[in-house]
């Protein structure tokens, strides 16, 4: 692919193309594609939508930067590596009926539309979503609801898609009355990436959508500090004016996040604009993706490169959406080390200088830094007492 000329001629082509870029040519035209490569893309835009929407726009600097390379197309894309998949965790086979996917016994998801304000280039449901993913019609919602409301364990739906946010305001509130309506769902999720991606979208009327006697949270998920412009943080506190929490789900990105300085900002970056960062999330393994693949073992190095740096009202749960629809485990740096585990430099710590008692094991914690702090044995007579405390 040849490079694209880094000069004032991408923010100069900006103003006259404030639509949304769907197109290889119109790539081209705002200097994020080369001309040259435009064969090559045109080949991946049959394949996967492209959509960069304005506010998204002025975010990039140049196309493989950590904004450019979550959304402008490249020929990688059409190479599949053997782990890939088309449906990575198993939407598909957990869907009873369209529009829900059932995984866990709480809860289900609701997807009333595949449509998106932007579409990502590692996306995990990049296989379905698009602008022809089209919305549920009246009579497949409300099938959708029927199963809900059949379900009476079912007590949390999450709203994803495609974005919910891109419904009308008078769809989506007719959604969350529906939802409200059913006794046994108690809480209402809406993943969304509009706020960042178009902040614009998110209106007084979208968010009075929202609102609800039930338990409404906001998910917004953003990659990079960048993301968290004035405009995206007015967005957010349209509703968190209406006393709807907001967390924070974002993918470890190679080029985009996959640095201790990247991840500390884009998390104190979400705690700036109120927002509870929630996930953190190994890539799923969707076709095409793997340039974006960061081993979980750094991942894991990463995230405890960041403890002590940021408040712990920063620090997301780094997670793994097992592949075939098994559901999510943590993957956090572990600092518990048992079983008398000798270390040089090895603190006091808790209740025991000592070694271990007798029955008993010792523990080691890691600090921040590194340095091995022994705790009070888990001894069969400390055990005991707490047991008689019951």
């Amino acid at each position: 692919m040849g490079a694209v000329k880094q000069t004032g001629a991408l923010k100069q082509a900006r103003p006259a193309l404030r639509p949304t870029l769907r197109t290889v040519r119109e790539l081209v035209a705002a200097g994020l594609a080369a001309p040259d490569a435009a064969a090559a893309l045109d080949a991946v835009e049959r394949q996967y939508a492209t959509a960069i929407p304005p506010a998204f726009l002025d975010l990039i600097e140049r196309p493989d930067d950590p904004i450019g390379l979550q959304v402008v197309p490249d020929a990688a894309e059409l190479t599949t590596a053997p782990h890939e998949r088309s449906d990575p965790i198993a939407d598909d086979a957990l869907s009873p009926v369209p529009g829900i996917v059932h995984r866990y016994a709480d809860r289900a998801l609701l997807k009333p539309l595949l449509v998106c304000p932007l579409y990502c280039r590692f996306c995990f449901r990049r296989e379905h979503v698009g602008p022809d993913g089209g919305v549920l019609d009246d009579a497949a919602l409300e099938r959708a609801l029927d199963w809900l409301r059949a379900h009476p364990a079912i007590r949390e739906v999450i709203l994803t898609g495609g974005d919910p946010l891109m419904l009308s305001p008078r769809r989506l509130g007719a959604m969350v009355r529906a939802l409200g309506e059913m006794a046994h769902v108690t809480t209402i999720r809406i993943h969304t990436r509009v706020p960042v991606a178009a902040p614009e979208r998110l209106t007084e009327a979208l968010a009075d959508a929202m609102e609800t006697d039930r338990a409404m949270w906001l998910v917004v998920h953003a990659n990079h500090a960048r993301e968290f412009t004035p405009a995206a943080r007015a967005a957010l506190r349209r509703v968190q004016a209406r006393a709807i929490p907001v967390l924070g789900q974002s993918v470890l990105l190679r080029g985009v996040n996959d640095s201790v300085p990247a991840l500390e900002g884009l998390l104190r970056a979400m705690v700036e604009a109120r927002v509870k960062p929630y996930y953190l999330h190994q890539l799923d393994p969707a076709p095409g993706t793997a340039r974006f693949h960061v081993p979980i073992a750094e991942g894991r190095r990463l995230l405890a490169g960041l403890r002590g740096r940021v408040t712990g009202l920063a620090w997301p749960t780094y997670t793994l959406d097992i592949p075939g629809g098994h559901g999510k485990v943590p993957l956090g740096p572990d600092y518990l080390e048992a079983d008398g585990l000798e270390a040089d430099g090895l603190e006091a710590g808790g209740l025991e200088a000592g070694g271990p008692e007798p029955g008993g094991r010792r523990v080691v914690v890691r600090d921040p830094a590194g340095g091995a702090h022994k705790l009070a044995a888990e001894s069969a007579a400390n055990l005991a007492l707490g047991a008689r405390g019951r």
